[in-house]
């Protein structure tokens, strides 16, 4: 059996891949998805595709990339960065943002909660105003990497 380690990272590379079948089968079909960022939670590996699938509407090449990991007993914690372009259209509460173009790059932290060799609950922590700042919505400068 896959330690949880193995299967918090298989989820990111479902995701990745854009593989909805295989993230169905690493979730529970009761798991929640607890979105700090958006302040959504979602109950249920439906509800829960839905939202991913809505970010890769949004971002259709975004990937995440591992920095680090930690796990202890049934917990498994990774820290990532997520790049790709807003190629998409972005569907937020207050309605869609147009594609904008422009390529992001957010770091992120992960907690998954593993019972039975699936996904029981998952929090994903990442910063939505980085996020905005780097698609154009804000209007806020965005700090270039070569600054003075």
């Amino acid at each position: 059996m896959a330690n949880v380690i193995e299967i918090a990272k298989a989820t990111v590379a479902a995701y990745n891949n854009k593989n909805w079948n295989e993230m169905r089968d690493l979730l529970a079909a009761d798991a929640v998805y607890d979105e700090k960022a958006t302040s959504r939670r979602l109950e249920g590996s439906g509800q829960i595709i839905e939202a991913l699938q809505g970010w890769a509407q949004a971002f259709p090449d975004s990937k995440g990339t591992f920095i680090r990991e930690f796990a202890s007993n049934d917990t498994a914690i990774l820290e990532l960065v997520w790049k790709g372009v807003h190629t998409g259209p972005l569907q937020t509460p207050t309605g869609a943002i147009p594609a904008s173009n422009r390529p992001i790059e957010v770091p992120a932290c992960e907690v998954f909660r593993v019972e039975g060799g699936k996904v029981r609950s998952a929090t994903h922590y990442f910063d939505m105003l980085t996020l905005l700042n780097q698609i154009g919505v804000t209007g806020a400068a965005t700090p270039s990497k070569s600054a003075a």
